[in-house]
């Protein structure tokens, strides 16, 4: 406790942190702003007037505060519309007229403007105006000519707006685990979404030029965006995105493979403003200062004064945020001389963020940023210690430290949200990050300054370093081929993340205390103690790792031992994807979704640059969250887009042992990408046709039903893909599936007559997965009469365009007595089998 009291605002700043934590999980109505404060109160009497035990009751009225303050900016966090929600049951898709200041920049990609605006009033119909006091609403807006991108790219922050749209509810998570818009845009302090179609429904007048914080803020985006232009003329094409986000924090033209390739190694902090480009532009800074003989307090102010605006120049996120203000008070605490105590800064500049927004404390960036400089700065000058009598070399020693540090600290946190590692992080970095700190990015700002001054002078180093990083790129190419050593991680629970935190700080303890001992010099009387001494610590030591390790185990499959099979209909929107994890821990993926395009010739504006497509966004995701380090089998029932256009993001990021399709190739660059990859990755390639039984595990199996055998054994050219979808059945501990694709009626009728044919009939089935999102041209009532399903399952877009699913099959399925279940009005439907029965659970009750 006493090593504790020697820093003060580092034990406030965890006591804070925790009374954060239980606002999150736990309810206590009773304690309100109101008792708060007088907690507060009760804790500066305690210490004004040196209570004994004050240090502890102390430690438990903050952790109250710090619940109380959290619970009343939560409670705080709702729409001016809430009352009238209450009066009507639902506002979305409202018709309104929005008044209101633009309250972000102004972002226009292909077909499509989104800003942030300060609302003012909103206005229902011919009613009148009701007040939103500047709340906070995200804007859609769809461009319907190419002259309107210019249009909608003049309007600023500051800009007021009269906006006639569609009023909307953030949509939330539709499948377990899935990205939840609303959540996030709450986060924010945003509850609504404003749909707009061409920007004629907009009315911006500019903002009178006077100076304001919504001014400087306009400045700030106008500086951006041309230094943003700046960049686009002196580096090239290829690598204007990269340089835009390690040198100014703009991502908005970052390749998305790039990004891709390194988050798999570990290096998205390269692409993040941090406390690596504070670090070097204030080295840069005070270099410039000393040389021009300026006196120490003075770059010390200067940098202090420049270090706000680079903060907002790079576009303040939480993390330059954190390195921007310990840089502030460090330099601060320098030219006072006091500068003493980093841990101590780091805990002052949490707590002022936290204050701030408590809702820092769930941002990945915030929780990364601090988690790593915390690490470096307990950890690094320890593992030193560990390893000096090994390695000599101080540059590489420190280099090891750092490297062995930030991957161990940020690995609980890194797996939780993206669900992925590679055993070759620690190379990158080790490889990586020295030459882009101490080159790349100086030599990339260097490129700017003189950019800026004149553009071949900047295009010139610009020319010199895109060598460099041409070379960067052939090496995480080259790393991310090695595709063995990625590894696939399921997002862990809380309390296995405190278990590994633990386990990490026992075993240095151990390590520390073996190292002290192994080079304690005593007399030869305490040999004989030091010796039991020792032989307890490895004792510890071995049982502490050997705990590391199957806690590692453990948490790589943590369903490792259930015996519970799981048949999970994913919504992709207008699509198909089902996931089966069988009772042995094999995994099946039926069908990948797709995003289906309408470009006609001429529209090519219309392009966004990372467009949305559902296979890299929604599907990928969600396999690495649940753990799904391998596909065992993927089936392409057939290869319209709304199945197969998935399937690419799917074979690029997760291994795939076997690919089952339908023996047919449809003519389009999707598909024979698709196709291309799998050779290339050596996928064995299975044609389905009519088959026994296949055994997937002990307890499941599937048998092919369609196509029938006897085709031709060369690939098909087949534009028309419905009438050719594998329809199998599956068995898993005794209940019966049949899986049907888009098969249509025709392709029901001859399966009826095959089964006539051969005198054969199959025993009902429990869950029957509806024929083409339910259209009409399936599921008639013989193929219901036959199979007598006891549940149906529909996987159909929410608000889709073709009707799905159609009135009649939803009036054959209910006169059959089936229980329906549909992906568009319950979001991802989950069956799970337990000792051959069926469970089922829906993300949208």
């Amino acid at each position: 406790m006493e090593v504790q009291m020697k820093r003060p605002v580092v034990l406030g700043c965890c006591l804070w942190i925790t009374g954060y934590s239980l606002a999150l999980y736990i309810e206590l109505p009773w304690l309100s702003l109101t008792a708060s404060a007088l907690i507060l109160l009760a804790l500066i009497v305690i210490y004004a007037l040196r209570l004994p035990g004050r240090l502890l009751a102390g430690a438990l009225l903050l952790v109250g505060v710090a619940y109380g303050y959290y619970h009343w900016n939560d409670q705080r966090n709702i729409s001016a519309l809430l009352p009238l929600t209450q009066q009507q049951q639902s506002l979305g898709g409202s018709e309104v007229t929005l008044l209101g200041r633009i309250a972000s920049p102004v972002s226009v990609d292909g077909d499509r403007a989104s800003f942030a605006v300060e609302a003012e009033s909103i206005r229902f119909h011919e009613s009148d105006a009701f007040p939103l006091g500047g709340e906070s609403v995200q804007v859609s807006l769809r461009l319907l000519q190419q002259e309107q991108q210019a249009q909608a790219a003049g309007w600023r922050r500051g800009d007021a707006l009269t906006l006639q749209g569609t009023l909307r509810s953030p949509a939330p998570a539709r499948n377990f685990g899935g990205f939840d818009y609303r959540r996030y845009l709450r986060l924010h302090h945003t509850h609504w979404l404003l749909t707009a179609k061409g920007a004629d429904q907009a009315q911006v007048e500019p903002a009178a030029s006077r100076v304001s914080v919504v001014q400087l803020l306009r400045w700030n985006d106008e500086l951006r965006d041309a230094l943003g232009k700046r960049m686009d003329q002196i580096f090239p094409a290829s690598q204007a995105g990269f340089m835009k986000s390690m040198l100014i924090g703009m991502q908005d033209d970052l390749d998305p493979e790039r990004f891709q390739q390194f988050s798999e190694l570990g290096l998205t902090h390269i692409l993040a403003i941090s406390g690596l480009n504070v670090a070097v532009f204030l080295g840069v800074c005070i270099w410039i200062m000393r040389r021009m003989k300026l006196a120490r307090e003075t770059y010390l102010l200067v940098s202090m004064l420049l270090l706000p605006f680079y903060i907002l120049l790079t576009g303040a996120s939480p993390s330059i945020i954190r390195a921007g203000l310990m840089a502030i008070v460090a330099l601060y605490a320098a030219r006072r001389g006091v500068l003493k105590d980093v841990l101590h800064i780091m805990a002052i500049v949490a707590w002022l963020m936290l204050v701030w927004d408590p809702y820092y404390m769930l941002d990945v960036s915030f929780q990364l940023s601090f988690l790593v400089t915390l690490g470096l700065i307990i950890g690094v000058q320890r593992v030193n210690e560990l390893i000096e009598d090994a390695i000599s070399s101080q540059v590489l020693r420190n280099t090891i430290s750092i490297t062995i540090v930030s991957q161990l600290v940020s690995f609980p946190v890194s797996i939780y949200y993206f669900n992925q590692f590679s055993l070759l992080s620690w190379l990158a970095n080790a490889v990586l990050v020295p030459v882009i700190s101490m080159v790349v990015f100086p030599a990339g700002l260097l490129a700017l300054a003189a950019g800026l001054l004149h553009i071949p002078a900047g295009a010139c180093v610009g020319w010199l370093l895109s060598w460099l990083n041409v070379v960067v790129f052939w090496v995480t190419d080259k790393l991310q081929q090695l595709r063995g050593f990625k590894m696939i991680w399921p997002s862990p629970s809380l309390a296995w993340i405190a278990v590994f935190y633990l386990l990490l700080v026992l075993i240095y303890v151990l390590l520390h205390k073996r190292h002290q001992l192994q080079r304690s010099d005593n007399p030869i009387v305490l040999q004989s103690y030091l010796y039991k001494k020792g032989k307890l610590l490895r004792i510890l030591l071995f049982t502490s790792v050997v705990s590391f390790a199957i806690l590692l185990w453990t948490g790589y499959s943590p369903n490792r031992f259930d015996r519970s099979g799981l048949v999970q209909f994913i919504d992709v929107g207008q699509g198909d994807s089902i996931l089966i994890h069988t009772p042995h821990g094999k995994h099946v993926l039926i069908d990948g979704g797709g995003t289906i395009t309408f470009e006609k010739r001429g529209e090519e504006w219309k392009r966004r640059k990372d467009p949305f497509e559902v296979g890299r966004k929604v599907l990928v995701p969600l396999l690495k969250k649940r753990g799904v380090h391998a596909l065992d089998l993927l089936v392409l029932t057939h290869e319209d887009a709304d199945h197969s256009g998935g399937l690419q993001a799917v074979m690029e990021q997760v291994p795939v042992k076997q690919f089952l399709f339908n023996g047919t190739l449809k003519p389009n660059a999707g598909i024979e990408k698709l196709f291309t990859t799998a050779l290339n990755r050596k996928v064995p390639l299975l044609t389905a046709h009519t088959s026994e039984w296949i055994e997937l595990d002990p307890e499941t199996r599937l048998q092919v039903l369609y196509p029938f055998a006897g085709r031709t054994k060369q690939v098909e050219l087949l534009q028309e893909q419905n009438a050719q979808s594998i329809v199998f059945l599956l068995e898993m501990q005794g209940t019966r599936w049949l899986f049907t694709g888009d098969m249509e009626k025709e392709t029901e009728a001859a399966l009826l007559e095959s089964f006539k044919e051969k005198s054969e009939k199959q025993p009902k089935i429990d869950v029957l997965k509806v024929a083409h999102h339910g259209s009409k041209t399936s599921t008639t009532g013989a193929w219901l009469d036959y199979w007598k399903p006891t549940l149906a399952v529909i996987s159909a877009g929410a608000n889709n365009r073709y009707g799905h699913p159609a009135p009649d099959v939803m009036q054959r399925l209910k006169q059959a007595g089936v229980q329906i279940f549909r992906t568009d009005k319950m979001g991802e439907v989950q069956l799970e089998v337990r000792q051959g029965m069926i469970f089922s659970r829906m993300r949208i009750n």
